[in-house]
């Protein structure tokens, strides 16, 4: 079933739309959260979480991406449930991946700087789609979807050596681009 035939089932607020989202992108949603959590209990209650969410919220939301709108969902329960279950602990993955770009996006701790956070997300996305597709596609999958360095290189049918070296030039030419822009890091 298309995205948008999704949709107007949810506008039209019938059951099947959450059981078409959940066939349609059940287990990516699924995957996103593991990457996450690692606790499979944990996944699937943000995946259904993520049902009832859209639920509350198409409509009055008609999303363009659908996608994209499920999985930022996902993405924000899971890490509300990551720093629930670890308020006094640091996840291991999602520090490795907090030094990675910290040198590149400025720290959010700086009340000014949460203020600049939505032209910071303009800039990025902006330079990501300046990427070439291969390069944008391990970004992401990295750094919003969470993918360990093994999976990107598995996917892409490069050496986790190649994937690390496009994720070094990346947050470089990232970097770059944010001086240019005027971001302060």
């Amino acid at each position: 079933m298309e995205d948008s035939d999704i949709i107007e089932l949810y506008w039209k607020r019938l059951q099947q739309a959450i059981t078409e989202t959940a066939d349609k992108y059940g287990s990516r949603l699924s995957g996103l959260a593991m990457n996450i959590l690692h606790d499979m209990e944990d996944s699937r209650e943000c995946v259904n979480d993520t049902y009832y969410a859209a639920w509350r919220t198409i409509p009055p939301e008609k999303p363009k991406f659908f996608f994209a709108y499920l999985a930022k969902i996902t993405r924000n329960l899971a890490f509300d449930k990551l720093d629930y279950h670890h308020a006094e602990k640091r996840n291991v993955t999602i520090v490795e991946l907090s030094r990675e770009l910290e040198s590149c996006i400025p720290s959010s701790n700086d009340l000014d700087r949460r203020f600049e956070s939505e032209e910071i997300g303009r800039i990025v996305s902006d330079f990501l789609s300046m990427q070439p597709v291969e390069m944008r596609k391990v970004f992401v999958r990295r750094y919003w979807y969470a993918d360990s360095i093994h999976d990107i290189s598995t996917a892409f049918g490069i050496s986790e050596s190649k994937a690390k070296s496009i994720l070094f030039r990346m947050r470089n030419k990232l970097r770059s681009h944010l001086e240019k822009e005027g971001i302060v890091l």
